[in-house]
């Protein structure tokens, strides 16, 4: 038995495909398409809140260097502005992968909510219903595979000829062989006594001069 996927809650095997507790023979499946869902505003929410995170420092740090740049302020209290503006702006720094992979990540999983629809025993089922569109492309791919494998264990396999030993044909020629004369036929002539030897030996008194 092959296993084309398998995770916590879907098992998709060479025979049937595994829902939690509801289990389908491939064989009954005969048509996949996905649907996208409602949108996941939650979704959207966190995303926003990654990008405030990763730019609120840069842009405090360009408003503080501006600041400091278009006041007329002592030069130490100048000073200390560039420097904390500077600061601040390096505080991204030692975060940025981290958010930079959470941001990733939100993308991935996506905005809406990603359904996999298969028609079984006729009718449409719902198989997985999630955001994570790597997850259900993944499932989706991989019951498509089973499917078609199933199928083609499935075709019946056209005969083969058995290969033999052919005897080679041969050329039969066939003799006239003079006899008497057959209505619509007419008798071949036969040749007068004695003439193939005169011509043989004719042919040998030539040969000879």
């Amino acid at each position: 038995m092959i296993t084309y996927y398998d995770d916590k809650s879907v098992r998709i095997t060479s025979t049937e495909i595994r829902v939690d507790q509801h289990r389908h023979p491939l064989t009954q499946v005969h048509r996949i398409w996905q649907r996208r869902g409602a949108r996941s505003w939650s979704a959207l929410a966190g995303r926003g809140m990654v990008g405030v995170a990763f730019l609120a420092p840069v842009a405090t740090a360009i408003i503080g260097l501006a600041t400091a740049l278009t006041i007329n302020a002592s030069p130490t209290v100048t000073i200390a502005l560039i420097g904390g503006s500077i600061l601040v702006g390096l505080v991204i720094i030692p975060i940025a992968d981290l958010l930079l992979g959470l941001l990733d990540d939100s993308y991935d999983r996506g905005a809406h909510l990603l359904e996999l629809w298969a028609e079984v025993r006729g009718a449409p089922v719902l198989l997985v219903s999630d955001r994570d569109a790597l997850r259900v492309g993944r499932i989706h791919r991989a019951l498509r595979r089973a499917v078609e494998a199933a199928l083609a264990s499935q075709a019946p396999v056209p005969a083969r000829a058995t290969p033999g030993r052919t005897a080679p044909a041969r050329a039969i020629t066939a003799r006239a062989t003079p006899g008497p004369a057959t209505p619509g036929r007419p008798a071949l002539p036969r040749p007068a006594p004695g003439s193939a030897d005169r011509r043989a030996s004719g042919g040998g008194r030539r040969a000879a001069q």
